[in-house]
């Protein structure tokens, strides 16, 4: 993502095109691009590494030439993703600039692991899970302890993914999913709120953080665009949530910092939530 243009095309209006013009290109079936490391070498720890969207921001930034420290309860289940893998997706994502750490993310002292190295530059929270597998305060009990973990080790950046409706993004949520999000969801959406909450007016606010709202999430490859909107959201792959997440904390003058933009696709304000077997991870 090259910072100057994002910046301007955030002046345009309600949805302004986030171009992702880095050396990382779409995958294709036939193989896929490859981005250079950034000028200085970052130590990006990645919690929730092994879900949907944390396997892309793990396996995208270890194609940056990234160091990456990989926060999850199993890593049996860190493979590569489907969105950016190509023909490796779903092998076991390994790499000599990749450290896991297993744990769980509401118990503090296992989160102070991901920074005893004393190397971490920044950090991505892209924490998931069913409510009933996870408890109903995980994402904002683990935000709080990677918060003060961060602050423990002095690293300011963070980029923290939680959807599309929550905090003050209601009303850009299409209608069936805000009838979800106050019945079936209703817990989940809660805890999201509050996780924003530690950043917006909590203990996170002096942070460099970014609060990232994406869309419908699919498993498709990614597009280099990013659409940061002001209306109804659309669909997104992760694979593209994963890209501007790590521009979130590797780029110096990105231009969301201490914000809550919320993303969708090239594909505009069409909803496609993507529910297959693939999108679940094969469950």
């Amino acid at each position: 993502m090259k910072v100057t243009a994002a910046a301007l095309v955030a002046s345009l209006g309600p949805a302004a095109a986030f171009v992702s013009t880095s050396s990382f290109a779409p995958r294709t079936a036939q193989g896929a691009g490859v981005r250079h490391a950034s000028p200085l070498q970052m130590s990006i720890a990645v919690f929730g590494a092994s879900g949907l969207l944390g396997s892309e921001v793990t396996y995208q930034a270890l194609q940056r030439g990234e160091d990456v420290i990989a926060f999850l309860r199993d890593p049996s289940k860190l493979v590569v993703p489907a969105g950016s893998g190509g023909p490796d997706a779903g092998k076991p994502l390994k790499s000599d600039k990749l450290k896991v750490v297993q744990g769980s993310v509401v118990s503090y002292d296992d989160v102070t692991k991901a920074f005893a190295g004393g190397d971490v530059t920044g950090v991505v929270v892209a924490l998931g899970g069913k409510t009933k597998d996870v408890g109903k305060t995980m994402l904002t009990d683990g935000t709080s302890n990677i918060i003060k973990a961060m602050k423990a080790n002095g690293v300011k950046r963070i980029a923290a993914v939680t959807s599309i409706g929550a905090g003050d993004s209601e009303n850009q949520a299409p209608f069936f999913f805000k009838v979800l999000m106050f019945t079936v969801m209703k817990n989940i959406f809660e805890d999201k709120n509050n996780q924003e909450a530690l950043f917006t007016r909590g203990p996170g606010s002096d942070l460099e953080f970014t609060i990232v709202r994406p869309g419908g999430l699919t498993v498709e490859p990614p597009t280099g665009v990013i659409n940061v909107i002001s209306g109804e959201a659309g669909s997104i792959s992760r694979a593209d949530v994963a890209d501007f997440c790590l521009g979130a904390v590797l780029e110096e003058g990105f231009p969301y910092l201490r914000k809550t933009p919320c993303i969708s696709s090239v594909g505009g304000t069409s909803w496609t939530k993507d529910r297959s077997a693939a999108a679940r991870g094969g469950m």
